[in-house]
């Protein structure tokens, strides 16, 4: 933790290596080829409506080949680490998550091209798996700061951002043009000194203890990142 002014001793970061992110619901593998794709094609077909790739810089894609393309210039693009989000007991990836921009002299990197096919969406793989990548990054890896980054319109990422206890910086108007359309960017960042009282709020609530015989949640991740936030102000 890195909390004070005084960080004379502080040493730049690694860039996240290769290594497999293994929780209780879900793995996260690097994506280094394009073993991945067709599952990812797979899952996203499930999304009819073109929604999954609203707030994305590109997409939807007429066919496999087409998504298989971006995939390829996207995905295994230098200065990204890209992870398949696997959930335990499928084998199959169904959503994808990226570290980037990484500042390593001072200890930030950013998460984002967060892409979730509709079977993960709202699921315990897929708030483990940002646990997982969070924790990597600030207690692994030691970095002093992790980034969430967003269009400004899209509440659903606003709102995940909150869930998972990054703090609301900031907004930045006319940050960039996608799709045709003004983006203004909505900052949100998790700061080591922070994340001692959020695991355990990931802890309770990935405990198996949190869901009743139906799998529906006793206490919300919300209301326990949020209390957690609270003790670390």
């Amino acid at each position: 933790m890195t909390n004070g002014d005084d960080l004379r001793s502080y040493e730049p970061r690694r860039f996240p290596g290769l290594a497999s992110l293994i929780g209780r619901f879900a793995t996260l593998e690097p994506i280094v080829d394009d073993r991945a794709f067709g599952a990812l094609w797979q899952a996203y077909s499930a999304d009819t409506d073109g929604e999954l790739w609203r707030w994305m810089h590109d997409g939807p894609f007429a066919d496999e080949a087409q998504f298989r393309a971006f995939a390829a210039r996207v995905y295994l693009q230098d200065g990204h680490r890209f992870y398949a989000i696997v959930p335990n007991g499928s084998g199959r990836a169904a959503g994808v998550a990226a570290l980037f921009r990484a500042d390593l002299a001072n200890g930030v990197i950013e998460i984002g091209h967060i892409c979730l096919a509709p079977s993960l969406q709202r699921t315990p793989a897929a708030t483990e798996a940002f646990h997982l990548i969070m924790r990597h990054v600030i207690r692994d890896l030691g970095y002093r700061r992790l980034e969430w980054k967003c269009n400004d319109e899209n509440v659903p990422s606003k709102r995940a951002a909150e869930r998972l206890g990054l703090r609301f910086e900031g907004v930045f108007r006319q940050h960039q043009i996608v799709k045709g359309r003004n983006r203004d960017t909505a900052w949100y960042a998790v700061l080591d000194r922070e994340w001692a009282a959020l695991e355990p709020a990931f802890a309770t609530w990935l405990d198996a203890a949190n869901f009743d015989r139906d799998g529906m949640q006793r206490r919300s991740l919300g209301s326990l990142t949020s209390a957690a936030s609270d003790l670390s102000r």
